[in-house]
């Protein structure tokens, strides 16, 4: 299994991939405000049996990395630190734009959108770096 990363301030989506079907589908949404965040991904790591862990690398438009890449770096090295298995990044421009449009075109309450958000655009990134032939063995 491969778990995908989309963190952000606060929620950090949460999404998984099977190498078979190499479909990824949300799984859930941190709240860093109330769970520990590197805490809560070493355990869905070892629950999911996971062997990979993709982390959304904010980058611009341009592909240049920016503030918030630095800011990103920290908590990937501390996922590095915690976990025994790789960690790697991949470009997660406009994700939570395809996830938006995604969840709208879906319909359902706005709450509702909101809540899945940020387990939908892990959905995508981790998609997009199957798709690029990541994650092969």
């Amino acid at each position: 299994m491969i778990l995908g990363i989309d963190p952000g301030e606060r929620r950090i989506g949460v999404a998984v991939a099977d190498r078979e079907t190499r479909f990824a589908r949300p799984v859930e949404v941190i709240d860093s405000k109330l769970t520990d965040p590197i805490a809560r991904i070493v355990e869905l790591v070892s629950d999911m049996v996971a062997d990979l862990v993709v982390v959304g690398r904010p980058v611009s438009m341009s592909g240049s990395a920016g503030a918030s890449v630095d800011a990103r770096s920290g908590f990937v090295e501390q996922l590095r630190n915690a976990l025994e298995v790789d960690v790697v990044e991949h470009d997660e421009r406009l994700t939570t734009v395809v996830a938006q449009q995604g969840l709208k075109a879906a319909g359902g309450r706005a709450k509702a959108r909101k809540k899945a958000l940020d387990a939908v655009a892990a959905q995508v990134m981790l998609q997009g770096f199957l798709d690029s032939g990541g994650g092969e063995r």
